[in-house]
Formats: structure tokens, sequence, C-alpha cells
């Protein structure tokens, strides 16, 4: 199936939110929302595990957005330890809603990879505390939420957590230690790193069957 991909812009807190959007090529049912990791160390919409997983939302039916942080190509402003960029993915999403009311009425996965589980996650935890419609499923990948976290964190029973055995960036007990304060099962890839080099396709199956369980939520 042909994925087509395009770029917008939107309007975060700093500036300019440039976000690939990929497109899928059949109707649309929903979208996606996947966020890149540490933008001080390489971080950008293009790393292989976030185009993966956009990859496999768009195969799904969604359209899947890919923004780059503050500071990371035609983004506006500069890293914000997650405060500033869980802000400005706060007015992403209002922005895209009012842009793309069909596609937003429907099925809605959000995704994190690194840095970006730790935005994802509070983004999550803010929308449910504005009473706002919050993603159908969330799958936090090489889950660094604690590292950047700046308030309280409620993430659903149903939330996907991906990990490499022998990350070498985020070390598997930490995220175990976020899954059990958390109550969530975790998927644990045998032999894998943080960047899931040579693993990629069993990541892609995961986000795949994943997106086949997902029902559109109440709220």
């Amino acid at each position: 199936m042909q994925v087509r991909t395009e770029i917008q812009s939107f309007d975060g807190e700093a500036g300019n939110i440039e976000c690939a959007i990929d497109r899928p090529a059949g109707d649309v049912r929903g979208w996606a929302l996947v966020l890149h990791p540490h933008p001080l160390h390489g971080g950008t919409r293009n790393n292989k595990v976030v185009t993966t997983i956009a990859r496999a939302c768009a195969e799904h039916g969604l359209l899947a957005l890919r923004p780059n942080f503050r500071g990371v190509g035609d983004s506006a402003g500069e890293f914000d330890h997650a405060r500033g960029e869980t802000a400005d993915m706060l007015a992403l999403v209002s922005q895209f809603q009012e842009r793309y009311p069909d596609a937003a009425a429907g099925q809605w996965l959000m995704a994190g990879f690194s840095f970006g589980t730790s935005v994802a996650a509070q983004l999550y935890s803010e929308l449910s505390a504005q009473e706002r419609r919050r993603p159908d499923r969330l799958i936090l990948t090489g889950t660094a939420v604690e590292r950047f976290r700046h308030r309280e964190v409620a993430v659903p029973e149903d939330t996907l957590l991906i990990h490499g055995e022998d990350d070498e960036v985020v070390p598997l007990s930490e995220a175990m230690q976020f899954a059990r304060s958390h109550g969530l099962p975790m998927v644990v890839m045998p032999d894998a790193g943080h960047f899931f080099h040579g693993r990629l396709l069993v990541l892609r199956l995961l986000v795949q069957q994943s997106l086949r369980a997902m029902t559109p939520a109440a709220g």
C-alpha cells in the first residue's frame, strides 16, 4: 500500500511546528501522533523507529503526524525538557482536530519513542486533566518518561510498552520501574538495543497487532 507524505505547519507556543503527515492510500479511518527522540541527540521526525510506527499507522488507514520538536528542522524555539514540547503538542492536537475533523473523529493512536514517550505520557495526562478526548491507544517505545517528567502522569491500562532487552540508552530496569509503578505489562524484545537495529520489522508487527485491536474510546 502506497503512503504519501506531505509537510504542513502548525503553531506552537514557541512558533512554527514543522510536521510531516503520512497519508494512507485508501480511506482515512483516524489519525496518529508519533513523537521523536531527544532533539539534542539527533532525534528528528525521520528517526527510523518513528517512521516505522508511522508507516504501520498509515497502512492501517490513519493520517500519521510526525512533528519536529522545538529547534529541529524548521520548528521554532529551543529544547525545553518536555515542558514546552508538551504544550506545543497540546496546541497541535487542537489545530489538527479543527483542520481535519473527519480524521479526528475516528481512531486515534499516540506513540512516542525515547524522549517522545515523556511528551506523549504527559500530553495524555494533560488531555485527561482538561477532560478532552484522549487517544484510543498509547504506545511507548524505549520508555524514558521519568527522565523528563514535570507533572503527575496517568496512562491507560492498555498502554503498550515496548523495550529492547539490551537498551544502552534507557536501561531495561528503568523501563520496568515505570511499568511496575503504573501496573503495566511490557513487551521486551530479546537482544534489541535502544534503536531496535535489525528488529524494526518485529516492532512494526507489534504496532500492527495493537492497531488491529484498537477501537475508538468514548472519551
